[in-house]
């Protein structure tokens, strides 16, 4: 039997230079590049994820963007299904994958498994979507009460909307604890398992990483960033939705909303406070997945 094709990840926090770094691995090693960023699978929103270009992407074959619209939902499992698809056409034409990107949730998918089989019924969407409906706490009193405890699970992120309404519906789907419903979960194989994989892991000092967000963020208010929140808020988004929630576009429909009631240097400010926050964000996704980083690449 034919060896899995090998899949190698080049990784690292927002704004350390992934883009380019990952075009010039694919061009050397006769492979095709696999988005994983949350926020490049919707269409239009170009600037504020930093996408590849269209000279980028012109020199290498790029799979994983503009794949739905900013109203619809685009869950780890479609991604996932994407991918496996994105895998057997690159060997198709004889070329290697590379994945590229930084959304942890996205990346786990390469290293383990990232989904269970658990059957959600309506009855369990129409309760959890009722608490989801009044609010983040509400849903945390919910799971709490659930669990018979005051303390969840460490692993669980309960500043994340999604995740704990997740969590929710396979607590009450199942009937089981979340630490049961885990232990269940993490003995599963990853849905890459047979795929030899390798990663890289790109970092910068702090201080010059927070230097490239700032300047990034000048380039991108100054060449389409707010035209593209304009056309977001058009769209009266769920504020639920990954589009509504992006770094970088979330300030800035905040600002037009708000009615630009600051100066675009204090958007600017929330932006590059934001993206450090993401970026704090990614690197616990890096240790969680084991990656070490290589510093000034």
């Amino acid at each position: 039997m034919a060896e899995a094709p090998a899949i190698h990840v080049l990784t690292g926090p927002t704004a350390v230079g992934k883009t380019e770094a990952a075009l010039v691995w694919a061009e050397q090693n006769n492979a095709e590049i696999l988005s994983c960023d949350s926020v490049c699978v919707y269409r239009g929103m170009d600037i504020g994820s930093a996408k590849p270009t269209a000279a980028q992407q012109a020199r290498v074959r790029h799979h994983g963007l503009d794949l739905v619209a900013p109203t619809e939902r685009y869950s780890v499992v479609q991604f996932v299904t994407m991918a496996q698809a994105a895998l057997a056409d690159a060997q198709g034409r004889g070329k290697r994958l590379l994945v590229t990107g930084g959304s942890g949730f996205y990346l786990a998918a390469f290293f383990g498994p990232v989904s269970d089989d658990q059957p959600i019924g309506e009855a369990v969407i129409e309760a959890s979507r009722a608490l989801q409906a009044r609010g983040l706490e509400a849903m945390l009193t919910a799971l709490r009460e659930l669990e018979g405890t005051t303390t969840l699970p460490a692993w669980l992120d309960t500043h994340n909307p999604i995740r704990v309404l997740k969590a929710l519906e396979r607590r009450m789907a199942s009937g089981r604890p979340l630490e049961a419903l885990r232990e269940e979960f993490l003995r599963r194989r990853g849905p890459f398992a047979d795929h030899p994989v390798t990663f890289e892991l790109l970092e910068r000092p702090d201080r010059e990483l927070r230097s490239r967000i700032a300047r990034r963020t000048d380039e991108m208010l100054g060449s389409g960033l707010i035209e593209e929140a304009e056309r977001l808020l058009a769209l009266n988004l769920d504020p639920e939705l990954a589009s509504a929630r992006a770094v970088g576009y979330r300030a800035t429909m905040d600002w037009l909303a708000e009615g630009r009631q600051v100066a675009l240097e204090g958007l600017a400010e929330r932006i590059n406070l934001d993206t450090w926050a993401l970026v704090r964000k990614q690197r616990k996704w890096f240790r969680r997945l084991g990656l070490t980083p290589n510093l000034g690449e």
